[in-house]
Protein backbone atom coordinates (compact mmCIF):
# COMPACT_ATOMS: atom_id res chain seq x y z
CA UNK A 1 0.00 0.00 0.00
CA UNK A 2 1.38 3.39 -0.99
CA UNK A 3 1.39 5.95 1.82
CA UNK A 4 2.43 9.49 2.52
CA UNK A 5 3.50 10.80 5.93
CA UNK A 6 -0.04 12.06 6.67
CA UNK A 7 -1.57 8.62 6.09
CA UNK A 8 1.22 6.86 7.99
CA UNK A 9 1.02 9.20 10.99
CA UNK A 10 -2.79 8.98 11.02
CA UNK A 11 -2.62 5.18 11.08
CA UNK A 12 -0.04 5.29 13.91
CA UNK A 13 -2.29 7.69 15.83
CA UNK A 14 -5.34 5.47 15.38
CA UNK A 15 -3.47 2.36 16.55
CA UNK A 16 -2.01 4.08 19.63
CA UNK A 17 -5.29 5.80 20.48
CA UNK A 18 -7.07 2.43 20.51
CA UNK A 19 -4.29 0.72 22.49
CA UNK A 20 -1.48 2.83 23.98
CA UNK A 21 0.11 -0.27 25.52
CA UNK A 22 2.32 -3.05 24.24
CA UNK A 23 -0.16 -4.37 21.68
CA UNK A 24 -0.55 -0.89 20.18
CA UNK A 25 3.21 -0.55 19.89
CA UNK A 26 3.35 -3.95 18.19
CA UNK A 27 0.75 -2.66 15.74
CA UNK A 28 2.85 0.43 15.00
CA UNK A 29 5.91 -1.79 14.60
CA UNK A 30 4.08 -3.85 11.96
CA UNK A 31 3.03 -0.64 10.22
CA UNK A 32 6.66 0.61 10.21
CA UNK A 33 7.81 -2.68 8.71
CA UNK A 34 5.19 -2.31 5.99
CA UNK A 35 5.89 1.34 5.14
CA UNK A 36 9.62 0.68 4.87
CA UNK A 37 8.87 -1.66 1.95
CA UNK A 38 7.38 1.29 0.03
CA UNK A 39 10.16 2.63 -2.21
CA UNK A 40 8.25 5.85 -2.94
CA UNK A 41 7.85 6.57 0.77
CA UNK A 42 11.59 6.04 1.28
CA UNK A 43 12.49 8.26 -1.70
CA UNK A 44 10.15 11.00 -0.50
CA UNK A 45 10.99 11.11 3.22
CA UNK A 46 14.36 9.40 3.63
CA UNK A 47 16.33 10.51 0.59
CA UNK A 48 20.05 11.21 0.67
CA UNK A 49 19.46 14.96 1.06
CA UNK A 50 17.57 14.56 4.36
CA UNK A 51 19.62 15.65 7.40
CA UNK A 52 20.90 13.02 9.84
CA UNK A 53 17.84 13.59 12.04
CA UNK A 54 14.59 15.13 10.83
CA UNK A 55 11.24 15.32 12.60
CA UNK A 56 8.74 14.15 10.00
CA UNK A 57 5.67 14.35 12.24
CA UNK A 58 4.71 15.28 15.82
CA UNK A 59 1.36 14.12 17.11
CA UNK A 60 -0.32 17.00 18.96
CA UNK A 61 -2.65 14.77 20.98
CA UNK A 62 -0.61 11.68 21.87
CA UNK A 63 2.84 13.28 21.77
CA UNK A 64 4.64 10.69 19.65
CA UNK A 65 7.08 11.74 16.94
CA UNK A 66 8.10 10.16 13.67
CA UNK A 67 11.75 10.84 12.97
CA UNK A 68 13.78 10.17 9.87
CA UNK A 69 17.47 9.43 10.31
CA UNK A 70 19.73 9.35 7.26
CA UNK A 71 23.39 8.60 7.91
CA UNK A 72 26.17 8.75 5.37
CA UNK A 73 28.88 6.41 6.58
CA UNK A 74 29.34 4.83 9.98
CA UNK A 75 27.76 6.45 13.03
CA UNK A 76 28.49 5.75 16.69
CA UNK A 77 26.61 6.84 19.76
CA UNK A 78 27.30 6.44 23.43
CA UNK A 79 25.19 4.08 25.54
CA UNK A 80 21.82 5.70 26.25
CA UNK A 81 18.28 4.87 27.20
CA UNK A 82 14.98 6.51 26.47
CA UNK A 83 14.01 7.04 30.09
CA UNK A 84 10.34 6.38 30.72
CA UNK A 85 9.53 6.65 27.01
CA UNK A 86 9.88 4.09 24.22
CA UNK A 87 11.12 3.99 20.64
CA UNK A 88 10.32 1.87 17.61
CA UNK A 89 13.09 1.69 15.04
CA UNK A 90 12.82 0.66 11.43
CA UNK A 91 15.60 0.51 8.88
CA UNK A 92 15.13 1.15 5.18
CA UNK A 93 18.68 0.51 3.99
CA UNK A 94 22.04 -0.58 5.27
CA UNK A 95 22.91 -2.36 8.45
CA UNK A 96 22.91 -1.45 12.11
CA UNK A 97 25.06 -3.02 14.76
CA UNK A 98 23.35 -2.52 18.10
CA UNK A 99 25.01 -2.98 21.45
CA UNK A 100 22.97 -3.61 24.57
CA UNK A 101 24.23 -2.36 27.91
CA UNK A 102 22.97 -3.02 31.42
CA UNK A 103 22.76 0.09 33.60
CA UNK A 104 24.94 -0.01 36.68
CA UNK A 105 24.60 3.58 37.94
CA UNK A 106 22.50 6.52 36.76
CA UNK A 107 24.11 9.86 35.95
CA UNK A 108 24.13 12.29 38.85
CA UNK A 109 25.94 15.40 39.99
CA UNK A 110 27.22 16.12 36.48
CA UNK A 111 28.87 12.71 36.26
CA UNK A 112 27.97 10.25 33.52
CA UNK A 113 26.24 7.02 34.43
CA UNK A 114 27.89 3.62 34.26
CA UNK A 115 26.90 0.64 32.17
CA UNK A 116 28.29 -2.76 31.32
CA UNK A 117 28.34 -4.35 27.87
CA UNK A 118 25.79 -7.14 27.47
CA UNK A 119 25.45 -8.07 23.81
CA UNK A 120 26.18 -6.87 20.31
CA UNK A 121 24.43 -7.90 17.12
CA UNK A 122 23.65 -6.85 13.56
CA UNK A 123 20.28 -5.44 12.57
CA UNK A 124 17.79 -4.22 15.08
CA UNK A 125 15.21 -6.96 14.54
CA UNK A 126 17.69 -9.61 15.64
CA UNK A 127 18.94 -7.95 18.83
CA UNK A 128 17.53 -9.44 21.99
CA UNK A 129 16.17 -6.90 24.47
CA UNK A 130 16.66 -7.20 28.17
CA UNK A 131 14.17 -5.96 30.75
CA UNK A 132 14.92 -2.55 32.19
CA UNK A 133 15.86 -2.65 35.85
CA UNK A 134 16.09 0.62 37.73
CA UNK A 135 19.42 1.20 39.47
CA UNK A 136 18.96 2.93 42.80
Amino acid sequence: MKRDIEQFSSQCHQILKEDPGVEGRKGVCALVQDVLKDDEFIKTYLSDDVPERKVLYEDPELGFCILGHVYHGAKDSNPHDHGPSWAIYGQARGETIMTDYAPLARPSGGQPGKARWVKEGKNIDKVQRFPYERVT
